[in-house]
């Protein structure tokens, strides 16, 4: 997600709609990290591998379609946590921002589980 994005008269930097999708997910209960801390790490070894943003976004007829990745935390409902990050972003960028919003889509990179 590198460039501004547009709609009706209003431009907004890639960074600032990250912000907003970010805050939104991590206060879901049972996200444990927005982005992958498992990827992270891989790609510290693998400094060929590219790991996949946290947050992307992109400008459609429909709005806005936006992708976050995350971690999640043991012993939780997968698809209602999903389904819940997808309700948060949703209404945080419908709100805060006013972008139509196309879709959300989730992408579950790992679980953390408790030490």
């Amino acid at each position: 997600m590198n460039e501004e994005l547009q709609m009706d008269n209003l431009g907004l930097a890639p960074g600032v709609l990250e912000t907003i999708v970010t805050i939104a997910a991590k206060g879901v209960d049972g996200v444990a990290a927005v982005g992958s801390s498992t990827l992270d790490g891989l790609s510290r070894i693998v400094p060929s591998l590219t790991t996949p943003n946290a947050v992307g976004a992109a400008m459609s007829d429909d709005g806005l379609e936006i992708s976050v990745h995350l971690d999640v935390v043991s012993g939780r409902s997968v698809p209602a946590i999903a389904a819940d990050v997808r309700q948060a972003v949703f209404d945080a960028v419908t709100s805060q921002v006013g972008f139509a919003v196309a879709c959300v889509d989730v992408y579950v990179d790992g679980i953390r589980f408790a030490e």
